[in-house]
């Protein structure tokens, strides 16, 4: 549920952290979005609830592009870098290829 260099820090429950601004500043069909809304998750909650309480999956996976709420997220430094910590909830669109 984790990349390599995240093994000591594990989201809990339906949270995922992300690095933001590693995607393309347009996409393939010429949508020009701002670099701080794309990020790349780095590491995974195990699962979320729904509205009946089931458990569900995280919606995203280590590795998706996905874009972002202009504000919010909690940041989280690690190794001297900047990540942000976002629930599931919060992604706006994962990025297919």
């Amino acid at each position: 549920m984790v990349g390599q260099a995240f093994r000591k820090f594990l989201p809990l429950f339906d949270r995922v952290l992300v690095e933001r601004g590693a995607a393309e500043t347009v996409t393939k069909g010429g949508i020009m979005l701002p670099e701080k809304s794309q990020a790349t998750v780095v590491a995974i909650g195990s699962h979320s609830k729904g509205k009946g309480g089931e458990v569900q999956p995280v919606s995203v996976k280590v590795g998706d592009k996905v874009l972002l709420p202009e504000y919010g997220g909690t940041k989280v430094v690690l190794d001297d870098k900047d990540y942000f910590l976002f629930r599931d909830g919060d992604i706006l669109e994962k990025y297919v290829d």
